[in-house]
């Protein structure tokens, strides 16, 4: 129970001119892959300074669908790893909290493109978030915080490394003791959507 007391980046910051969009998810049962993504953002601690990670996350299956790594808080690798997962899929709502990264029009405009139905968390909703948050733990107590890398490329190929082993084999009681991928695959509503998701997350991130 205890914790180091210290100050860490902020990750999410709105902005007052940022466009909000309604909450969607209110009483709605998500019962298969792509019918609700969400994105987040959280900080890998390094030897020295820190990085940002994005994850883009299928809700029902929790397969991470693409990711990225940034050492800065721009939108820009928020953005790619958007129009990675966009690549294989597309859902038909797109849920995350009300970042600047999230609600800016590079972000926002691209699902608009796509005819994604755009939702942004209200105050107080921090559940929405809680299978990211479990996905944030499990990565920094078995990896991030074991090997405490030094350099970018190290923490790249760790960080996609684990991801992989979390979509492909970790099986998850919540599903039914199977993986996030075969959860995503077998219930595939595309022909994107069934390829073999066997190389992803992959290391060129």
């Amino acid at each position: 129970g205890l914790e180091a007391i210290y100050q860490r980046p902020r990750t999410s910051q709105g902005s007052p001119a940022a466009q909000r969009h309604p909450y969607l998810l209110r009483g709605l049962a998500i019962t298969r892959p792509d019918q609700v993504w969400t994105a987040d953002i959280t900080y890998i601690p390094m030897a020295k300074g820190f990085l940002y990670l994005v994850v883009v996350m299928d809700w029902h299956s929790r397969c991470v669908l693409a990711w990225r790594l940034s050492n800065t808080l721009d939108s820009a690798f928020c953005v790619d790893a958007l129009e990675e997962a966009l690549s294989r899929s597309t859902p038909e709502i797109f849920n995350t909290d009300q970042g600047t990264q999230f609600t800016g029009e590079a972000f926002t405009g691209l699902l608009r493109e796509q005819g994604i139905q755009i939702s942004h968390d209200g105050k107080g909703r921090y559940l929405d978030n809680i299978f990211v948050e479990r996905l944030w733990r499990s990565l920094k107590y078995e990896e991030v915080y074991l090997k405490a890398y030094n350099q970018v490329p190290e923490a790249r190929v760790g960080i996609g490394s684990y991801l992989w082993f979390y979509n492909e084999q970790r099986p998850h009681q919540a599903l039914r003791y199977r993986t996030p991928a075969e959860v995503y695959r077998s219930a595939a509503t595309t022909q994107e959507a069934r390829l073999s998701l066997s190389g992803t997350p992959n290391l060129s991130n």
